[in-house]
């Protein structure tokens, strides 16, 4: 038996009752069957609710709602995309790109409108974003994202900030430079997904859990899709894959995804006299321009998060609870908490934990519909799914109920992500970029001299 409340500190401190709802009893029909009681399938069900109260919406968890990504992430809810808006734009066209950076700006504040429609205290706050250069080796990577934003038309959203104005927000060791917005926001990512999951039932939604899927089906010869569980089948016109790094698990999309483990430490709440030496009172959320990828957030009670990468791939992409932990990762971790603030040198953790993210071969995420199979699905987010499951649960609930706009038209609807290599080569290619990356991260910090971009591992790290 899970202790879901040990999971992470934010379902530990959601203030809802942890205690499964209870499972399938048996096959039954909808009208849409949604795999996955995480964010996007939770935003998927309130949407389609509010426009057609009159739907049978049945929601399966295998374990309970908020128990992936949505109730273990990094408390971000930030505008972007893990691939470039120089990539979608090769990819499809330059308008595409510009509209489909557009949508994720509008995500963040959908997050915090919708919160306030449903009644959901999620702790949303705007405080915008910085990212660092801690070191001369980071400040090219600024320059050239300012650039870049600048290039599709939103460049008047970013400013670049030299050491002293940093300082007078946040106080960091070896700061340089950032690049700073007011478009990030952070939230409290368990009293979101578990508010999430209490709207959509006031709004006549069935969430059953602990009730694993272990297949599907498409929709054949006039009969329905389905969802096969031990328990019964959920058979219904539309089905909604939504289980992000969990579709792994699925024989049939189990190379669409590789899920990669990405890992938080949270210290206790710092005194007031140490917040005043480190600044910080805008709660912006806060990264470097390491490749490895690091996220910071300060929570309402005055606690400091960091989150990164840095546990290796398990050979065949299992998913196990123990992959949460990893002592050499967590402690990294860390020593970076204190090697950033240092006045933190004696400071206490509290909680650690860990996930996995799913990520697709082309790191392009995807929101899709097939009306001629009634399967729809919305994954790959690699980190940046707090708001874009916003985004696909809006883009779900007009693909399904065939109602055209601009969200339909996004480059994202539709698209299909190669397959993941079969192993043991993926398990090489995947390893060795993770350990190429660490070491181009650490020959920056040591010489001050940025990566080139010409390597092997920076050339996959640009999608």
């Amino acid at each position: 038996m899970i202790d879901h409340a040990a999971v992470s500190f934010w379902l530990e401190t959601s203030g809802d009752d942890l205690a499964p709802r209870p499972a399938l009893d048996g096959s039954t029909d909808a009208d849409v069957a949604i795999l996955g009681a995480g964010m996007t399938g939770l935003w998927t069900a309130w949407y389609l609710a509010r426009r057609d109260p009159s739907l049978r919406i049945v929601v399966v968890e295998r374990e309970i709602a908020g128990f992936g990504a949505s109730g273990r992430n990094g408390a971000w809810c930030a505008p972007d995309l893990n691939i470039s808006m120089s990539r979608l734009a090769r990819l499809h066209g330059e308008d595409a790109a510009r509209r489909m950076q557009q949508a994720t700006y509008d995500a963040v504040d959908e997050v915090g409108r919708a919160c306030a429609e449903a009644g959901i205290d999620a702790g949303f706050h705007k405080g915008g974003e910085l990212i660092v250069a801690r070191g001369p080796q980071g400040e090219p990577a600024l320059v050239d994202s300012l650039g870049e934003y600048r290039r599709f038309g939103f460049g008047e959203r970013y400013r670049l900030l030299d050491a002293g104005e940093l300082a007078r927000r946040v106080r960091i060791r070896g700061a340089v430079r950032a690049l700073a917005s007011d478009e990030g926001a952070v939230v409290h990512p368990g009293r979101l997904v578990r508010g999430l999951a209490r709207a959509g039932e006031r709004a006549g939604v069935r969430i059953v859990e602990g009730t694993p899927v272990t297949g599907f089906r498409p929709r054949d010869a006039g009969g329905p899709a389905t969802l096969v569980t031990p328990r019964g089948d959920v058979r219904a016109a539309v089905i909604v894959l939504a289980g992000e790094a969990y579709l792994a698990e699925l024989p049939a999309l189990h190379r669409q995804l590789v899920p990669l483990w990405s890992l938080i430490v949270l210290t206790e709440p710092v005194s007031d006299a140490l917040w005043a030496e480190i600044g910080w009172e805008r709660r912006e959320i806060v990264a470097s321009t390491r490749l490895s990828v690091d996220y910071l957030s300060r929570t309402e009670d005055g606690r400091i998060l960091f989150g990164g990468r840095g546990a290796p791939y398990r050979f065949g992409s299992p998913i196990r609870p123990e992959y949460d932990r990893h002592a050499p990762t967590h402690e990294r971790l860390k020593g970076f908490v204190r090697d950033w603030f240092p006045s933190l040198a004696d400071v206490r953790f509290t909680h650690e934990w860990g996930g996995p993210l799913g990520m697709p071969r082309d790191w392009h995420p995807t929101i899709a519909f097939d009306p001629a199979t009634g399967i729809a699905t919305a994954r790959g987010y690699i980190g940046h799914g707090v708001s874009t499951t916003n985004l696909a649960g809006r883009t779900l609930a007009d693909l399904i109920t065939g109602t055209r706009s601009p969200l339909t038209e996004l480059p994202v609807v539709n698209h299909r992500s190669p397959d993941w290599e079969i192993e043991p080569f993926r398990w090489i290619g995947v390893r060795y970029a993770q350990w190429a990356i660490g070491r181009l991260d650490e020959r920056a910090a040591a010489t001050g001299r940025p990566p080139t971009g010409r390597s092997l591992a920076e050339r996959i790290a640009a999608h």
